[in-house]
């Protein structure tokens, strides 16, 4: 290791670095949900156009082997933290105009794109500089920023909004901006922070590889991927990863459209300020906790034991989305514990897709393995989001949520075809592991 790598405590740049990676995945898959609603589009649009925004994170595995044949993982983490910084400028900049819809979905492919290859470039950065025991000793370092960064997206900016909103008397689009042009400035800042403290290790270097070699690695890796077991046990596999969160899929961005439509159209009308916190904060924190007792449950007992409670927390809590569509109860408490409640079950149930797919990568290419299973799970939300904004605007919020509770019987079904090592997931390695590689998703 050279000096500069020595000249650099991990406090001084981890926190900062992962906190800069949870900020933009959030801000294209959540915020915008909220944004786009307020600026007038419907469900069915909201639900189709930011639905698009995850096609990075879907094909992500395609290029990610590419990034070493230009330059090296600290210039890419530097130079996609200042076009995220751009972009989100160029989003607080064009939302005033006429062609403000068109301008902010370019931008947030912009910001999508980068944040993908921001993922890929830092945690290659963070696996170069730090050896093996350190990695797992800052470990919930990074977790810990990077949820953080969610919890400053959906809970502090949200109400933030409704607070700008109040004082510059309904004015959304410009209390819209200035949240971006605020998020610029941060993105630029962490940009700055970094381009100072990032240290610069010896090992960061620029592959000698040419693009031929890497094409060939990339297509020996997609092979064996499809061909550790027979064809049928692949197949069922392949559908658990793109349908074990389909019920999940449709309620995502329902779900923040609903709490804050007026009852009038059928939603709770939670103000931007009451939304932040249920969800933000209270919802977050439900995820949190079901996933870290999936954990310790699952590394106890084994994933098998486990499955099929889990699989029933991922998916029974849902019905809280029927009472709150018939009860139209709109207290902050009722809703939140509600929140909870769902949250918490599928922190719990995820717990099991997690733990699925590192079982399935074991092997040679073991990341890169888990990146493409990462990348099915993300089409398989991806593809009912966009259309869930259709069916509820066909049916309404409470048809909606039953058809949803109905469609959780597709998450037991393909859960059922899954042959599974009683033993795996004792290990507490894999458990970290899991742990780990969760925080990619936690946000879903």
């Amino acid at each position: 290791m050279g000096t500069l790598k020595n000249s650099r405590n991990p406090w001084a740049w981890i926190p900062t670095l992962y906190f800069a990676e949870g900020l933009p995945n959030v801000i294209v898959t959540a915020l915008s949900v909220v944004m786009y609603m307020q600026l007038g589009l419907t469900d069915a649009e909201v639900g189709l156009y930011t639905g698009w925004l995850a096609l990075p994170w879907v094909i992500k595995p395609l290029w990610s082997p590419f990034i070493d044949l230009l330059k090296t993982k600290r210039w890419w983490v530097l130079t996609m933290q200042a076009l995220i910084g751009a972009a989100l400028a160029g989003i607080a900049f064009s939302l005033p105009t006429a062609f403000w819809f068109q301008a902010t979905m370019c931008f947030f492919f912009l910001i999508a794109f980068c944040s993908a290859t921001h993922d890929i470039s830092a945690d290659g950065f963070y696996m170069i500089e730090l050896d093996e025991h350190t990695q797992t000793k800052f470990v919930g370092l990074r977790n810990t920023f990077y949820r953080l960064a969610i919890i400053f997206v959906n809970g502090f900016l949200v109400m933030l909004a409704g607070v700008l909103q109040v004082l510059f008397r309904n004015q959304i689009r410009f209390s819209w901006a200035l949240i971006f042009y605020g998020l610029a400035g941060i993105f630029i800042g962490l940009w700055l922070y970094h381009s100072r403290f990032m240290p610069r290790p010896k090992e960061d270097v620029q592959t000698d590889r040419t693009v031929g070699e890497v094409a060939h690695e990339l297509k020996n890796m997609f092979r064996t991927f499809f061909v550790k077991f027979g064809l049928g046990e692949t197949i069922c596999v392949m559908l658990f990863l793109l349908l074990y969160r389909f019920p999940e899929a449709l309620l995502n961005t329902m779900t923040k459209t609903f709490v804050l439509r007026p009852n009038s159209q059928g939603g709770l009308g939670l103000s931007p300020q009451e939304y932040g916190f249920a969800n933000g904060t209270v919802g977050l924190i439900g995820l949190l906790l079901g996933g870290i007792i999936g954990g310790i449950l699952v590394s106890r007992d084994g994933m098998k034991k486990w499955l099929w409670p889990m699989v029933c927390a991922i998916t029974l809590p849902d019905v809280v989305y029927i009472y709150l569509s018939y009860s139209l109860n709109s207290d902050i408490i009722v809703v939140s514990s509600c929140l909870f409640i769902e949250q918490f079950g599928y922190g719990l149930g995820f717990t099991v897709l997690t733990l699925y797919m590192l079982f399935y990568s074991q092997g040679k290419f073991k990341t890169s393995h888990y990146s493409i299973c990462t990348g099915i799970s993300y089409l398989g939300l991806m593809l009912p989001g966009m259309v869930s904004g259709y069916l509820k605007d066909m049916v309404g919020y409470r048809l909606f949520f039953i058809i949803v509770m109905a469609c959780c019987a597709i998450t037991f079904l393909v859960t059922a075809f899954l042959k599974i090592d009683p033993e795996f997931g004792k290990k507490e390695k894999e458990i970290k592991e899991a742990i780990e590689e969760e925080e990619m998703e936690v946000i879903e």
